[in-house]
């Protein structure tokens, strides 16, 4: 099974780590989230050194098949919002994540 971290236990975590008080925390996260969002709408890629790539990935124009009415139809292009960890975070989670 996986274990999940939700917003609320990381906004927990980090108060605890750094001292910082709750509201404060949550105000930072919302507003990092807000960035993320409203840079990606706009097209831009945020780049953050060791950790890693928010951007928007292409998907091409396809033909799709609805297989119960055995008709194909065209997809559009569109942009998807992607993450790209860093090789070093892959290397720090890959080596700390041995069992």
């Amino acid at each position: 099974q996986t274990n999940k971290m939700t917003k609320a236990e990381l906004i927990s975590l980090i108060s605890q780590q750094t001292n910082v008080g709750r509201p404060q925390v949550e105000a930072a996260i919302e507003g990092f989230f807000d960035v993320i969002k409203t840079s990606l709408t706009q097209g831009e890629t945020i780049y953050l050194r060791g950790f890693g790539n928010f951007q928007n990935k292409k998907r091409a124009k396809r033909l799709a098949r609805n297989v119960r009415k055995n008709t194909t139809f065209e997809v559009e292009a569109y942009e998807y919002p992607s993450f790209k960890p860093s090789k070093l975070f892959v290397e720090k989670v890959k080596n700390e994540r041995k069992e």
